[in-house]
């Protein structure tokens, strides 16, 4: 990597602290400037300013300008006065990750199956070097809640799944682990976990009972026992990996006492000390747990679900110590636990014998790439830098039936030369987003952490937020996003304009459905819209279900709905659907207006296009958001 630019924190990257592997000659300079940038605007949550984006990666300011200019281009960034935002298109990278991984698609309607059943959050995750990294969440929604995020990166030792990938690990692993541990002392590289604690102390007592809890746990291994039998919980729930791992405590660890500190007290390990005694009693167990190790209160259980003999993910259940000690949670969940896991074991099963029955397809080369990049180039001069978004675009060729590809396959996925696709797969291998064996290449978890983590939890509202201001900007005129709920209608966006005579309305305000072109446009897409209480708001409002209906009917067919002066005299609107992937109608959009602004056939004329192509763009957001997670509408 160039010497401007600094390694990005967070990558559970077994280097040295400022040392890096030498960048290849074929490197895209471009590209890895690129994709530092947008490193760091992940980490800060994503959004930043030009500025500190120069500080953070010491790329010159002009640089900064180019890539945030070309990622802007691309959908990836929006341009906020002096300010970058990740925008959702970002998420399209992590999608072609999860897409290649099937496992999401696979495994989340088990997933969130359980947390229902348990009322608890569930999570699945997959390896990630020396880390682990969340490819789902099922949160509850509780005043103590999870807030991990799909796409956080997190230190394997101070978590369930942690353990239970390393007995895969072999010496390369191990000596990358320790490393990390040497050269990041306070896990400052993981932003989405608090730092390391300092050792913790404990008294006499407590270190008898670790001596009783080792010569019980030599005891069983000697005579053989499986310690996950349920004569035997009790002997398990005294074991490390049950245990006092808010300390990380190690059953090996019988350290010297502190000077001074009297027979009393002794200082601990750090957290995480402890993970290779953890890994060994996880390989014995099949399950593993983490009692407080992220911090204090938060508790989980977890299991791995395997493929071909693999470990192909981890499903943990995290709860919380005001409704579970880590011991309740598995002595209450294991059994619940191990049945989900059977099922998805089952699932994986069914779904490899379906993929090995099915021919693989050639990729073929996506429409308008050398065009789109041409136009770009030309609009944006040298502030375009093309290296990099064609760079990008390699990432994007993966994906459903497309985890392995071999060079040739890259290029005609993404319509680049092989020696254009050769340099940029190079480039992504250094970087860690790609591995390659036997000349065939696949994507890594790490992808998900180019602006996932942030972006993962965008509602509706914030998707649409950008889109509704740009429309309120050309048309002069007040626009709304709405939910409906029930029989009204509930404004969750609103960008208003300041006239004399303007539509004031503010976000949670709720009005009815019927009488609003908001309203109209959702209720067309139910079967049975409620049409109760048609109450005459003005001289114009229709009250008749069967005309309404009518209305109704002609709304799912126009696409659109126009409401006249019937919520309230002078007030005219016009309002189109926002649409899910699957075509349900999620929400609403309308542009409102003072009557004497625009007559109704020029609402039709000059505003409907201008709204139907902002809904366009609000729905293309919405759908790569909510591929693989569950947007929120407000």
């Amino acid at each position: 990597m160039p010497s401007n630019v600094a390694p990005a924190p967070g990558t559970g990257t077994s280097s040295a602290a400022g040392a890096e592997a030498a960048v290849p000659a074929e490197a895209v300079t471009p590209l890895i400037r690129g994709i530092a940038v947008l490193r760091r605007l992940t980490d800060a949550d994503g959004v930043s300013s030009l500025s500190g984006l120069e500080r953070s990666t010491g790329l010159a300011r002009s640089t900064v300008d180019r890539i945030t200019a070309t990622l802007a281009r691309r959908g990836y960034v929006r341009l906020d006065g002096r300010d970058a935002v990740l925008a959702p298109r970002l998420m399209e990278l992590g999608n072609a990750y999860l897409a290649a991984l099937r496992l999401p698609r696979l495994l989340d309607a088990h997933a969130d199956a359980l947390a229902d059943e348990l009322d608890e959050s569930v999570s699945l995750a997959v390896g990630d070097q020396d880390g682990i990294r969340f490819i789902h969440q099922a949160t509850r929604r509780r005043a103590m809640s999870l807030s991990f995020r799909i796409g956080d990166l997190l230190p394997a030792e101070r978590t369930a799944p942690g353990p239970l990938f390393a007995t895969e690990w072999g010496d390369r692993e191990w000596a990358r682990w320790r490393e990390r541990r040497a050269a990041d002392p306070e896990d400052r590289g993981f932003p989405a976990v608090p730092a390391r604690s300092r050792p913790i102390e404990y008294g006499e007592d407590d270190r008898n009972d670790e001596k009783d809890r080792t010569g019980a746990n030599r005891a069983n291994r000697t005579n053989g026992k499986d310690l996950t039998d349920a004569k035997d919980l009790t002997v398990a729930k005294d074991l490390t990996v049950g245990k006092d791992l808010t300390v990380g405590r190690s059953l090996a660890a019988d350290g010297p006492e502190e000077p001074g500190a009297g027979r009393s007290t002794r200082r601990l390990p750090t957290l995480g000390d402890d993970f290779e005694q953890r890994t060994a009693e996880a390989r014995e167990a099949g399950w593993a747990l983490d009692d407080q190790l992220i911090e204090p209160g938060l508790v989980a259980l977890s299991m791995p679900v395997r493929e071909s003999g693999r470990i192909a993910c981890v499903v943990s259940v995290v709860s919380h110590t005001s409704r579970h000690t880590a011991a309740d949670l598995r002595d209450t969940l294991l059994p619940r636990l191990r049945d989900a896991v059977a099922a998805m074991e089952r699932e994986l099963r069914e779904a490899q014998h379906a993929e090995s029955a099915t021919p693989r397809t050639t990729p073929a080369a996506p429409s308008g790439l050398a065009v789109w990049t041409g136009a770009s180039k030309q609009e944006l001069g040298r502030e375009f830098i093309e290296s990099l978004a064609r760079g990008l675009t390699v990432i994007t060729a993966f994906g459903e039936g497309r985890a392995e590809l071999n060079l040739t396959e890259v290029a005609q996925a993404t319509g680049l030369a092989r020696a254009t696709a050769r340099r940029a797969l190079i480039t992504l291998e250094h970087l860690g987003y790609v591995t390659a064996h036997d000349r065939v290449f696949r994507l890594t978890p790490r992808v998900l952490g180019l602006g996932f983590p942030p972006l993962s939890r965008t509602s509706l509202a914030e998707i649409a937020a950008p889109h509704l201001t740009e429309l309120s900007q050309r048309l002069h005129d007040s626009v709304s996003l709405a939910v409906l709920t029930g029989d009204e209608i509930r404004y969750t966006g609103r960008v208003s304009t300041s006239r004399v005579m303007s539509v004031h309305i503010t976000i949670g305000t709720r009005l009815p459905a019927y009488p609003t072109a908001l309203g109209r446009a959702m209720l067309a897409d139910l079967p049975e819209p409620p049409l109760t209480e048609l109450l005459p708001l003005t001289p114009r409002t229709i009250t008749d279900p069967d005309q309404l209906k009518a209305v109704l009917d002609r709304v799912r067919e126009e696409g659109y709905a126009l409401v006249d002066e019937e919520l309230e005299v002078g007030l005219r609107s016009v309002a189109v659907p926002v649409r899910e992937r699957d075509g349900r109608v999620v929400a609403a959009v309308n542009v409102a207006m003072h009557s004497s602004r625009r007559t109704p056939e020029e609402c039709v004329a000059e505003v409907l296009p201008e709204l139907r192509a902002t809904v366009g763009r609000i729905q293309e957001d919405l759908w790569v958001a909510g591929r693989f997670r569950r947007v929120p509408r407000t």
